[in-house]
């Protein structure tokens, strides 16, 4: 009997060591300087390896839009997002190439002449996390 006890012991040891590799967390982001209030802002969601996970469209409210991403297993992320403010499903760009409607990455990183590098992007959760990110909107 007393073994049986034991051996419980350190099966449920072992089973809760281990839920962290199960678990499954929140993510929610935060897309702040949005122009206006028009329009959805398209998500692009990807692992590490830049594989595309998700794709999300999701409504503005505010000059802001929130983003959950549920059941997530923790590792690392990026994404980039544009504010489609007249919903054509592309981002539109002025006639030297620059977009006309807001864009941004994670980490809020920018490329000098185009977009930021994949890496520099990439961030890790954990656990249940916010990232705040602002978006940016060339106006010529």
């Amino acid at each position: 009997m007393t073994n049986l006890i034991r051996l419980s012991s350190v099966l449920l040891c072992v089973i809760m060591a281990n839920t962290n590799v199960f678990s499954q967390v929140k993510l929610k982001i935060e897309i702040n300087n949005l122009y206006s209030s028009k329009g959805h802002v398209l998500v692009d969601f990807r692992d590490e390896n830049d594989q595309a996970i998700k794709g999300i469209s999701k409504a503005i409210s505010n000059k802001k839009c929130v983003i959950i991403v549920n059941n997530l297993k923790p590792g690392k992320y990026a994404f980039r997002y544009f504010h489609d403010e007249n919903d054509n499903k592309k981002i539109d760009k002025y006639w030297i190439g620059a977009p006309k409607e807001g864009f941004g990455f994670s980490n809020d990183v920018m490329g000098l002449f185009g977009p930021p590098e994949f890496e520099d992007t990439i961030f890790e959760v954990k656990e249940n996390t916010t990232i705040k990110s602002k978006a940016f909107t060339i106006r010529l």
